[in-house]
């Protein structure tokens, strides 16, 4: 695994090794989980707690993902996958979770997979309320 930082290129590379590891972990009929994925990339030099700082890192809007939670295609649903190079990336620099580049994560994903629509996190959520 190559170093992980906080720019566009290693953001592209990240979501494509994540499907690519989602497709081989299929083939092996392996779950495609967190823990899975941090295991396939970098083999027994992985811990139990760091595992556990990633998995904790990814909690959003009180959703925090476990080590063994099943992770959507990322090409159909990157939402959970999003969450999950976000934490990644803050635990692997060394930096806050919110000092994260969204902005450079959200085009990378849609370099690698350009027939998905876009993220577009920051758009507002319709509340019941405002019907």
């Amino acid at each position: 695994m190559t170093t992980i930082n906080n720019q566009p290129d290693c953001f592209a590379e990240l979501w494509l090794r994540l499907e690519l590891t989602r497709q081989s972990l299929a083939s092996r009929h392996k779950r495609f989980c967190i823990k899975r994925v941090l295991h396939d990339w970098y083999g027994d030099r992985i811990s139990d707690d760091f595992i556990w700082l990633v998995c904790h890192r990814t909690a959003e809007d009180g959703d925090q993902l476990c080590a063994l939670d099943e992770l959507p295609p990322p090409e159909l649903k990157p939402r959970k996958c999003r969450e999950f190079l976000k934490a990644l990336t803050a635990v692997q620099s060394g930096i806050g979770i919110h000092q994260v580049d969204l902005q450079a994560l959200d085009q990378a994903y849609s370099q690698v997979f350009p027939q998905s629509p876009p993220l577009n996190v920051r758009k507002k959520k319709v509340t019941s309320s405002e019907f």
